[in-house]
């Protein structure tokens, strides 16, 4: 070994000497939270600054929170931003420089500005806001509307938070009995995975959106830091599109958060989001019930007007019906007059005519028959001037053949039978080969 060279723990040693010596006073740095962690109360965290275009890192440094230091820090530093470390968070840190020679370098925390957190967080809302007004969405929940009869009810919440216990209990227990029926859609409500799994609750619910009247996402029961995972865009815009209603109770009394600014109605406790939706439905029932008692007045009141008109009318009929009686008494006795007259008058008409028809009688019937006499005989000579007997008798035959007048020769063939009727008698002959005069 070279008398100048030097054991490690007396290099570091020097190390620590300068930086004691150089580094005498604290420094207030910005940084980002890559990682934090909390080891038997002490806090550990890895420190990093990006590149303004790219998402690389251009320093990193490890940074410690002692347990006695730690435990002073953290209640405000929650209680005033209502979140917890993180990583992604940006942060302002007090720190002094530390060398150790078995550990190496890492800057102490002395002090945390939650302020400077406040204002990073604020800004990275207005920018969620900002875009989800451009995308015109940010009112897409404001301009739907809770249904009447509001009682099936998509509850996105943790299974175990006292949060959820208590929202189905003030359901229940309201004093009007009103019946609601929610069913749970369990999910991450603290830490990293808030974001995806509401967001995966919300797409099991869209997925049987008829089901449901309303969606309640609440948070109860536990710790109010961590509270951004309420706080992104892709949570908000999930929301903002959702087609049914939805209230929000994730129980914190800070500003609100994305989620509830784009929510169709936000409440601070998952109780308040119960008593919300009980009084809503109470406010129908009791709406319903004033129509009830409002139609029951109109009707008995119309039902006790006809019935008293009923009363007058019925009142008024056996007089009305005793005016009618006896008008339609004397027009059916001016009607039988009138039709008495009539057949009287038809009577003797029809009796002149029949008179007058029984003495036109006997002369009509003897003209009749003198006619039909004339015209007997006006027959009878007829028949007799084409009477075949009459011209047998003057010298002319006729003859047939198979009971018909023979009128051409040329009907008749060899063989065939003739017969000749003259005046007195009949002549049956054979029919011989005719010869035709060339």
């Amino acid at each position: 070994m070279k008398a100048s060279a030097l054991t490690l723990f007396e290099l570091n040693a020097l190390v620590r000497e300068v930086i004691e010596s150089t580094f005498t006073t604290c420094y207030w740095v910005e940084a980002e939270l890559s990682e934090v962690r909390e080891v038997r109360g002490h806090c550990y965290m890895e420190l990093v600054q990006k590149d303004l275009f790219s998402p690389t890192p251009v320093a990193r440094a490890s940074a410690k929170c002692w347990k006695s230091r730690w435990a002073l820090l953290r209640p405000k530093f929650e209680q005033t931003t209502g979140q917890s470390l993180h990583a992604g968070m940006k942060v302002m840190l007090k720190v002094a420089a530390s060398f150790h020679e078995a550990y190496g370098f890492a800057w102490i925390v002395q002090d945390i500005d939650p302020t400077y957190t406040l204002g990073d967080m604020a800004r990275k809302r207005r920018e969620i806001v900002r875009r989800l007004q451009q995308e015109g969405v940010f009112d897409l929940q404001k301009e739907l509307t809770i249904p009447l009869f509001a009682q099936h009810i998509a509850v996105i919440s943790s299974e175990q938070a006292a949060g959820y216990g208590d929202f189905c209990r003030q359901l229940a227990d309201n004093e009007l009995g009103l019946a609601f029926e929610p069913q749970l859609f369990p999910a991450v409500m603290q830490g990293d995975q808030v974001e995806p799994s509401i967001i995966a609750a919300l797409d099991a619910i869209n997925a049987e959106a008829d089901r449901f009247d309303v969606v309640v996402i609440i948070r109860g029961g536990g710790a109010t830091a961590d509270m951004s995972g309420f706080d992104t865009l892709a949570l908000a815009e999930n929301v903002a599109n959702f087609p049914l209603p939805i209230i929000t109770g994730i129980g914190h009394e800070r500003d609100e958060s994305i989620l509830d600014m784009v929510s169709h109605t936000r409440v601070k406790t998952p109780t308040a989001a119960a008593a919300l939706l009980v009084d809503h439905l109470a406010g129908v029932w009791h709406h319903v019930d004033d129509c009830q008692r409002r139609m029951t007045t109109c009707v008995s009141r119309r039902l006790e007007t006809a019935h008293a008109r009923l009363e007058r009318c019925a009142g008024r009929i056996p007089t009305l019906f005793s005016l009618v009686k006896v008008r339609q008494e004397a027009r059916l006795e001016r009607l039988s007059t009138q039709l008495t007259a009539l057949i009287q008058g038809q009577l003797g008409g029809a009796a002149a005519r029949l008179q007058q028809l029984e003495a036109l009688v006997p002369t009509l019937a003897k003209q009749r028959m003198t006619d039909e006499m004339h015209r007997l005989e006006r027959t009878q000579l007829r028949l007799r001037a084409v009477d075949p007997q009459l011209l047998l008798s003057r010298g002319y035959s006729i003859t047939l053949h198979q009971g018909r007048a023979v009128h051409d020769a040329s009907q008749l063939k060899p063989g065939d039978e003739i017969e000749t009727r003259l005046e007195h008698g009949t002549v049956r002959s054979t029919v011989n080969p005719i010869h035709h005069p060339s």
